[in-house]
């Protein structure tokens, strides 16, 4: 009997949760597993019997790069076949991010992440939150950070990216007022970005105070 992979492990119980079988459909980098279940509906009742694919991403990173002394961020654009299936332009405008490896930190693997998509190292480190990317099929869960590094000058900084994954990242400094523009227009089109420069908008007044004070 072929073993179970080790990224899609049986679904913890839960009151609500009412498992009728489990099964592997693909077992390459990233499990998908076929579930099917009932959970209890408001009233108590069980619902109609559900049949789910769970794509098992497991937990992730990302890290925005901000400059308190400029008032710089640094972002990274790379291909993106997905977004290119959904009829997005595939070059995605981003920040650094990436997955979790086995009992790993997470603020030591954004930190990894962000020195190895930006060459940047930020030598502070605040938490923005943990988030669901697609809560609706799968179970990746985002650590969200902002890290304090100073930047060079606004413009494209050079590519980044490990060649052994066939990856290829281009490093773009900017102010943020001209990133929260982007945003506001559309073009920032990711979720990760776009929550990590609301939240900057929110909180950048404290950062620069915080930030600039040691």
């Amino acid at each position: 009997m072929k073993a179970r992979p080790s990224k899609a492990p049986v679904i913890p119980s839960h009151p609500l949760f009412q498992p009728e079988s489990d099964e592997i459909a693909w077992s390459g980098r990233f499990p998908l597993q076929l579930v099917r279940f009932r959970y209890s509906r408001s009233d108590g009742t069980p619902s109609a019997l559900l049949t789910w694919e769970l794509w098992r991403r497991g937990q992730g990173v990302v890290m925005l790069p901000y400059d308190p002394w400029t008032g710089r961020i640094a972002l990274i654009e790379q291909f993106r076949l997905p977004a290119l299936a959904a009829g997005e332009e595939p070059m995605m405008r981003e920040c650094p991010a990436g997955l979790l490896e086995p009992s790993e930190d997470p603020a030591a693997a954004a930190l990894r992440e962000t020195e190895e998509e930006t060459g940047f190292t930020p030598d502070r480190v605040e938490k923005i939150g943990q988030f669901m990317l697609m809560q609706g099929g799968s179970d990746e869960l985002m650590h969200f950070y902002a890290g304090r590094a100073r930047l060079p000058e606004p413009g494209l900084v050079g590519t980044r990216g490990l060649a052994e994954e066939g990856e290829e990242t281009r490093v773009l400094v900017l102010p943020a007022e001209d990133a929260f523009s982007q945003l506001a227009r559309g073009e920032i089109r990711n979720v990760t970005a776009a929550l990590c420069l609301m939240w900057l908008q929110l909180n950048r007044e404290r950062l620069n105070r915080e930030w600039t004070a040691e």
